[in-house]
């Protein structure tokens, strides 16, 4: 069957995001979709954001069990339910959370491949945003880190984390001050609907 998908593309630079309609009734019909395959992994332009808007997330996401904490990033590993895996974030009813610009980058930007709005021509500039937005990202992130590294602050020290988040925020004001110009290249919001085929199960491709 065709369905009409809406999607809604959302410039907050950093904290950009897409939202699609179609999560809400996700035709693997398995109750987690994507989230049965990914762990989240924040990284420190996450964790700027977060200190800056839900610092008591971050207490939240360092306290839980089944994390791997590195030096300046932390993996929220998903756990094992039935024949898959869920995320820690995940429920059946109401789906993440987590509001969308408080995830980190793949959660916030990622479609599934079936819906495919990358090859719709008149939403050429939206790829191309995303692209350059996840090469920034990592650039940034990167920075961050070394920053951090050369200061010798690590969030794997517990005692230390006061003045860590402190460093990080500075450290990203320095190295995200001057933002690139391809953000200004498409509006703060733009809404599309595309028609898709749409299978069900397993046949929905993830």
């Amino acid at each position: 069957m065709n369905k009409d998908i809406h999607l809604v593309f959302h410039n907050r630079g950093l904290r950009s995001y897409i939202e699609v309609d179609l999560c809400a009734e996700c035709p693997r019909q398995d109750n987690k979709g994507c989230c049965g395959h990914y762990s989240p992994m924040f990284y420190p332009g996450d964790f700027v954001y977060l200190f800056q808007q839900r610092p008591e997330l971050i207490d939240k996401i360092l306290g839980l069990d089944n994390v791997t904490i590195l030096d300046s990033s932390v993996t929220v590993n998903k756990t094992i339910d039935g024949d898959s895996y869920h995320c820690h974030f995940h429920r059946t009813e109401g789906g993440c959370l987590l509001e969308q610009d408080e995830r980190e980058s793949i959660c916030r930007h990622f479609v599934c491949p079936g819906i495919d709005w990358e090859s719709e021509p008149a939403l050429v500039h939206w790829k191309i945003f995303f692209n350059k937005l996840f090469e920034y990202e990592i650039e940034i992130n990167n920075s961050i880190a070394e920053i951090m590294r050369q200061k010798q602050l690590s969030l794997r020290d517990a005692a230390g984390r006061q003045e860590f988040f402190a460093q990080l925020a500075q450290a990203f004001e320095e190295v995200a001050a001057n933002p690139p110009d391809f953000m200004q290249k498409v509006p703060p919001d733009e809404s599309a609907v595309i028609n898709r085929s749409i299978s069900y199960g397993k046949d929905w491709p993830l």
